[in-house]
């Protein structure tokens, strides 16, 4: 089994100043290539730090909502929405709650 190794190749030329790095620090780096022993024994993230893992794929993004809304589409007359649209932001939020009173579902 031949595995893909990593080569990092040196620039030619000095870094940039401010940049944060020298020609001296690039040189001071010792990046061996991995070995296909090395490769062969390498296991997934989510295997050696399981319980991190589990963290971090559930601290990703909003926690899920009991009731969540659902998208639909709806027509309605333009002089309705004029007037819903006409008390600024959260105009949707208020047909919706409209909507509950008139199907008997107040919160």
């Amino acid at each position: 089994m031949t595995a893909k190794k990593l080569n990092i190749t040196k620039p030619d030329k000095e870094f940039t100043p401010g940049k944060g790095f020298t020609r001296a620090d690039w040189d001071a780096v010792d990046s061996p290539e991995a070995t296909d022993e090395q490769i062969a024994q390498a296991r997934p993230f989510t295997e050696v730090f399981p319980d991190l893992a589990e963290s971090i794929r559930r601290s990703r993004g909003r926690p899920a909502l009991e009731n969540p809304k659902q998208q639909v589409t709806l027509r309605l007359d333009s002089d309705v929405i004029a007037r819903f649209r006409a008390g600024g932001p959260g105009w949707q939020s208020r047909i919706n709650d409209v909507l509950r009173k008139a199907a008997g579902l107040q919160k």
